[in-house]
């Protein structure tokens, strides 16, 4: 009978040898092979594989094949295993050489994406084959066993924040100008929430970092989406530096003289919803006024921010009294910033208005 052979680490969990194993780029595609029938869940091992999401983890692997990092696969194998170790006493009792049959069957229980974009990025760069990923293979017990392996890698698993991933991502360059951002805009000096999701009602912050990351992309949609000139760095901090002198409550902020908590409880600005929509009508306003866009925003000191203005900002930045950061909030909280900044709307934008023309027709009417 004909082998393959590995050095492995021998394990223990749950009273059950496992082996961890340093496997070659170029065998996974050949050890894991996917099975392209479609069977119903209760006969799988694992979700479907979402082919659209193996160009871009192929794509990472192929453009930083010097700075790279891929987790290790975890598998079973449905044969069986042969462990000769090193040695009968102390560690070299775990370490040796795993010997698997040649027919033997392998099911990925977590990484099959990862499986898929390595043997994508290995057609473009056949190179990569001599690396290695580490995995770690479990003896088959059938079906079921390798069904509440999967449910059991996947229980705990929690994606890091949308602000904290914006933190640590030293490769996108929005992220690295939203970083700066939040050490240069005084209005996001001390203010800003780099690892949470949500901020709290009674936090010192007033938006999150992410929050910051997507409304400076708004603002600066016209850049190619890998480079950040020193031009987008410089209109970025110049516009939310104006922002923070234009908008009262803002400025009374980086004074001292009132608190973020209490801005988020009592004004619209002081959320995602209205950052973001600032950032796409800035957009417009510096395509229009390059020259004069700073004075044109004074024109926001004429808008009632205050929540309680709900004859302005219910239906646009607000649902039923509470922010709304959806498509169409977004958007219809851009228009209104539009309108008083003097900008046309677009045909889509014109149509988006209806929405809040049907609300208010809908609506009994008010009395004072």
């Amino acid at each position: 009978m004909n082998y393959h052979e590995f050095a492995a680490i021998r394990g223990i969990q749950a009273e059950r040898e496992y082996y961890v194993v340093m496997c070659s780029l170029k065998l996974i595609p050949r050890l894991f092979l996917f099975n392209e029938r479609v069977l119903p869940a209760e006969l799988r091992a694992q979700r479907t594989l979402n082919r659209a999401r193996i160009p871009a983890i192929a794509e990472y692997l192929l453009d930083h094949s010097d700075n790279y990092v891929f987790s290790a696969i975890t598998a079973s194998v449905d044969a069986n295993v042969e462990f000769q170790p090193e040695g009968d006493k102390g560690y070299r009792r775990s370490i040796g050489t795993l010997r698997i049959p040649m027919e033997a069957q392998f099911v990925i229980n977590d990484g099959q994406h990862r499986r898929a974009a390595i043997e994508y990025a290995l057609q473009e760069n056949p190179d990569l084959g001599d690396e290695s990923i580490a995995v770690v293979l479990f003896v088959d017990a059938g079906l079921q066993r390798s069904q509440q392996m999967f449910a059991d890698l996947n229980k705990h698993a929690v994606r890091p924040t949308k602000s904290l991933s914006v933190l640590y991502d030293h490769r996108d360059p929005w992220a690295a100008l939203a970083v700066d951002l939040v050490y240069s805009v005084p209005v996001f000096i001390d203010r800003t929430e780099t690892e949470k999701t949500t901020i709290s009602n009674r936090s010192t912050n007033l938006f999150t970092l992410h929050a910051i990351y997507q409304a400076t992309k708004s603002l600066l949609v016209a850049s190619n989406d890998d480079i950040v000139k020193d031009s987008d760095r410089t209109l970025a901090l110049n516009y939310w530096h104006r922002l923070g002198e234009v908008i009262p409550e803002w400025r009374t902020l980086i004074q001292g003289n009132v608190s973020a908590a209490t801005l988020r409880k009592e004004y619209v600005h002081s959320h995602g919803v209205v950052l973001q929509a600032l950032g796409e009508a800035g957009a417009e306003l510096v395509k229009r006024h390059p020259d004069d866009w700073t004075d044109r925003l004074s024109r926001l000191t004429k808008i009632d921010w205050r929540r309680s203005n709900t004859l302005l900002w219910e239906g646009r930045a607000m649902q039923h009294g509470r922010m709304s950061k959806a498509r169409n909030n977004v958007g219809l909280t851009v228009n209104i910033i539009k309108q008083i900044l003097d900008l046309p709307l677009s045909e889509e934008e014109l149509e988006l208005e209806k929405l809040v023309e049907r609300k208010d027709e809908n609506e009994p009417t008010r009395t004072s």
